[in-house]
Parts: C-alpha cells; sequence; structure tokens
C-alpha cells in the first residue's frame, strides 16, 4: 500500500530499471545512494552491479520490509530515516540514483549539491517539467533560477521520459530521467557567489520585465551597471546566459 503523503510512486518495469541504471553511467566500484527504494526492484538491481548501495528509506514498513526481503545483500547498507536529513558528507564519493517523490525534488537536489566535494553525480526520475527546467537553456519558458543554479554546479542531461502508467499507482504527470555530472569546478569564474545568485533569484523574480526594472531593487544605476557589463538593459532576464550573468555579477554596482 502506497503512501500518496510520502509521495510514493513506484516503478516495476525492470527495462526502465534498466535504462535508469544505463543512465547513471555506473562503474563496478561505486557507492551509489539510493533515496526512496520503495519496494526494492531497482535496489537489488543497484546492489547487484556495484560496489555499495546505501539506501535511504522514510517510510517504516518499507524499511522493515527491505530488511527481510534484501538480507542476502551485503553490501547494501540500509538506512530509517529522512534523506533531507542524512550527512552525506560522511560517505565516500558517491553517486545518486533515484525516483524522488516530487514534493522534495529541488530541496533534496539542493541538499546534495551541499555535498558536492564527494559527490559525482545524480541520475534522478523526477518530474517532467522539472527535468525540462534543469537542463533549459537561455531563451525558453523553462530556463530560470533552477537551470542556472544546478547548471552552475553540474552538466546535466535529459535522458528519457517515462510516462505516467508505466508508475503505480499512477501519478497525474509524466515522469522523465535526468542525469547530472558534477564539473570539478563551476562552469562559470564569479568573484561572489553569493551575489551570483541573489542577481540571478532577483532577476527572475520579475521575468517578463525588462532585466533593467527586474534589478532595480540591487543598484541606483541600473542602467550604467548593466551597461558597463555590456548588456542591452531591454532584454528579459530568461534570454541572459549563465556567462552574462557572471559578468554581471563580476561588474561593480554603481549608486
Amino acid at each position: 500500500m502506497t503512501k500518496k503523503q510520502l509521495g510514493q510512486y513506484f516503478l516495476y518495469d525492470p527495462m526502465i530499471l534498466q535504462r535508469i541504471i544505463d543512465a547513471a553511467r555506473l562503474d563496478t566500484d561505486d557507492c551509489v545512494v539510493e533515496i526512496g527504494p520503495g519496494p526494492g526492484r531497482l535496489t537489488r538491481m543497484l546492489a547487484e552491479k556495484v560496489l555499495k548501495v546505501v539506501a535511504i528509506e522514510l517510510d517504516e514498513n518499507l524499511y522493515e520490509r527491505l530488511k527481510t526481503e534484501l538480507a542476502g545483500f551485503h553490501n547494501l547498507e540500509l538506512v530509517h530515516g529522512d534523506a533531507l536529513q542524512f550527512r552525506y558528507e560522511d560517505l565516500p564519493r558517491f553517486k545518486v540514483v533515484a525516483n524522488i517523490p516530487y514534493y522534495i525534488t529541488t530541496p533534496i537536489i539542493f541538499r546534495l549539491l551541499d555535498a558536492k566535494k564527494r559527490l559525482d553525480s545524480l541520475t534522478l526520475t523526477i518530474q517532467k517539467e522539472v527535468a525540462e527546467r534543469i537542463v533549459a537553456k537561455p531563451g525558453g519558458k523553462d530556463y530560470g533560477v533552477l537551470s542556472l543554479m544546478i547548471q552552475y554546479y553540474a552538466e546535466a542531461t535529459f535522458e528519457f521520459m517515462i510516462p505516467k502508467k508505466a508508475f503505480r499507482p499512477s501519478p497525474k504527470v509524466d515522469s522523465a530521467v535526468v542525469h547530472m555530472r558534477i564539473l570539478d569546478k563551476p562552469s562559470v569564474e564569479v568573484k561572489e557567489e553569493r551575489l551570483f545568485f541573489r542577481i540571478i533569484k532577483t532577476a527572475f523574480s520579475q521575468r517578463r520585465k525588462m532585466i533593467s526594472n527586474s534589478l532595480k531593487s540591487l543598484s541606483g544605476d541600473v542602467k550604467g551597471w548593466l551597461d558597463q557589463a555590456g548588456i542591452d538593459a531591454k532584454r528579459r532576464p530568461e534570454t541572459l546566459s549563465i556567462e552574462e550573468f557572471a559578468k554581471l555579477a563580476d561588474t561593480i554596482l554603481p549608486g
């Protein structure tokens, strides 16, 4: 019995599960973290392939069931707890392969990025619309804060879509698998990361306005600031590349 309040929608199709594993680009000596193993189908397939699997399950009933059903796997560590509170920093280098509950998608991605010094990659089954936002490029409606913040730290690729009918029970939306390879260093260099992210968030708080209007709260002379950075004040935030946001962050704010 699934618990909708925990966002439990389970995949059983072995062909889809194998495609997820293939998308994760795993090696036999990998340590893999799975968040929300559910009935344990993917967990079993992962444990058969890699050196170690750490599976974090919040649902006590599922956790107890998995302890019994997967007892034969000595390379599997089952954790009963909240994935948002787990100490990923204490792990050796690891990769994440998981079917993420929709309601914690963004928080869990950023929690994992907090441990980026040990994290190699994330291969996540998430809501299709969120996957499209993660990989979006400048100029489209999907491009925004999530795109830029993830692409600053990772190279993201949209792997494949999973129709809602493939899950039990069936959710209301389609899902997709996205792979994020953590970069050795951020995709752009900035002097102050906090300012860089603040500019991005402020710009997209009014994404339909010209960039000169959406950034008014940050400078008394927005046009002068944009001119210094070589950015047309009439452009909309969604047209600026990550490199242009970095240039804006490194340009001294006038006024």
